[in-house]
């Protein structure tokens, strides 16, 4: 093959094998762009990474929790002076009296160990209450409520693990140093110099914290007990009043709309409202909530019912355009080779159009769940953020009507509070709800494949 030249009746000059100077622009515009598009997905994947790791830096100490291991003597002169194993008057013995116990532990500890520390007193008894801000706020409440459960722990003495204050926890994760510390009214370089030595001698050391993922959350003064196994339950609970509602009103308005419904000016109204609540911001729909449900009805305020409903306004859109779009995607000649051999309308539509379409409308449900699990402005306006869900509800039904919090509620609440611990729990918390978010995923991609059919 030899090379041809351009006829000169074109005009132009130069082989045909050979790009010119215009083909060579074109060329390096499409290079160029190539490039644009992978510094795009570059930067695009450059701040995903920065902010998963941020994260995850920030979130990881949630997990992880500082606690003492003492030998508490639970003497029976303090918790049953009677000496008659009585349930009331052990009950009545309030957690204040729990705290001698536990400075006698920590005592016996720094003389057993022989560390010099000003805050030990001359006696084992003498009891110091600087050592008290070692503590967390709820360790004698831990000790009560396992003499309650097994009084016949009076008169023994039994190795037990309570938790470490915030400070405390702080300063063994990094996050509380001793500059910091010289402003603190709690604790002073005396108190994390005693922490060294224990830490030393193994008393104190970090360990998983499964109560953050299955606890209540905690007042103000007792951030190393906050958890978020209510909020999650209350999650649940949310997300499943949606679940059982969105999915078949949607579903069912989809269909409608799609197979059964004229085209006329009333049906085009309908699509283009539906279209724009799609884009309305959350917060109306929490306006929309508090005037109809709380307001009007009467429901339970800060309840997981009224947020369900709530968050089953704002999914319906969304659950109605991905059904509609995957009822669409169904090729004609599905509905018309069913209705060639005598099916009904409706057969074509559930036998034959709405399975074929069944992965779309998984997949656009799952999605609109994941959506609602992470709303937060909805629920700020029907009362579940700022309310302490420190109480497991007792059942189903109180689960749906008892004021609780959800996971976005919780994390927004512990991002607005003063103490440090607070803080890294609400990093801990968005962890937790990215693996929910995630796990939904995955399922959606899950169900997709299972369910989908090749026509």
């Amino acid at each position: 093959m030899t090379d041809a030249t351009i006829p000169a009746a074109t005009g132009a000059t130069g082989s045909l094998l050979e790009p010119d100077a215009r083909t060579r622009r074109r060329n390096a515009a499409e290079a160029r762009f190539r490039l644009y598009g992978l510094i795009a997905v570059g930067i695009g994947l450059f701040f995903l990474a920065a902010l998963m790791i941020s994260i995850f830096m920030n979130g990881a100490g949630a997990f992880q929790q500082t606690a003492y291991t003492l030998p508490i003597e639970f003497r029976q002169d303090v918790l049953d002076k009677n000496g008659t194993g009585d349930i009331e008057t052990i009950k009545s013995v309030k957690t204040f009296a729990y705290k001698p116990l536990i400075r006698e532990a920590i005592l016996r500890e720094i003389y057993r160990l022989d560390i010099e520390t000003p805050l030990a007193g001359a006696k084992v008894k003498g009891f110091s209450s600087d050592l008290d801000n070692l503590f967390s706020d709820g360790a004698p409440a831990t000790l009560r409520d396992m003499v309650l459960s097994d009084p016949g722990l009076i008169g023994q003495t039994v190795t037990v693990k309570l938790i470490a204050s915030s400070r405390v926890d702080g300063y063994l994760k990094g996050r509380v140093s001793r500059e910091s510390i010289a402003r603190d009214k709690n604790l002073d370089a005396v108190h994390l110099d005693l922490v060294d030595e224990l830490r030393a001698a193994g008393v104190v050391a970090k360990g998983f914290n499964l109560a953050f993922i299955t606890g209540p959350d905690a007042s103000d003064a007792r951030p190393e007990q906050a958890g978020m196994g209510v909020a999650m339950l209350g999650s649940f609970f949310m997300m499943l009043v949606v679940l059982l509602l969105s999915l078949p009103i949607g579903v069912a308005a989809s269909i409608y709309l799609e197979e059964f419904a004229p085209k006329n000016r009333i049906t085009d109204l309908i699509e283009v409202n539906i279209s724009n609540l799609a884009a309305v911001p959350s917060i109306v729909f929490g306006i929309l909530g508090l005037a109809v449900f709380i307001q009007v009805m009467h429901l339970p305020q800060s309840a997981p019912l009224v947020g369900g409903l709530v968050l089953t306004l704002m999914t319906l859109p969304t659950i109605i355009i991905s059904t509609r779009a995957s009822l669409k995607s169904v090729p004609p000649s599905i509905r018309d080779a069913a209705l060639g051999v005598g099916a009904s309308k409706m057969q074509a539509v559930f036998h034959h159009v709405l399975p074929l379409a069944m992965p779309g409308i998984l997949t656009g449900t799952i999605i609109g769940l994941a959506q609602a699990l992470g709303e937060t402005a909805p629920l700020l306006l029907i009362g579940m953020v700022g309310y302490i869900a420190s109480n497991y509800p007792d059942g189903v039904a109180s689960g749906f009507l008892d004021p609780n919090s959800a996971m976005p509620a919780q994390i927004f609440e512990w991002a607005k509070r003063a103490d440090p611990a607070f803080y890294e729990r609400a990093w801990g918390g968005i962890i937790i709800l990215l693996v929910f978010l995630m796990t939904m995923n995955i399922i959606a991609i899950l169900l997709r494949r299972r369910f989908e059919r090749r026509w």
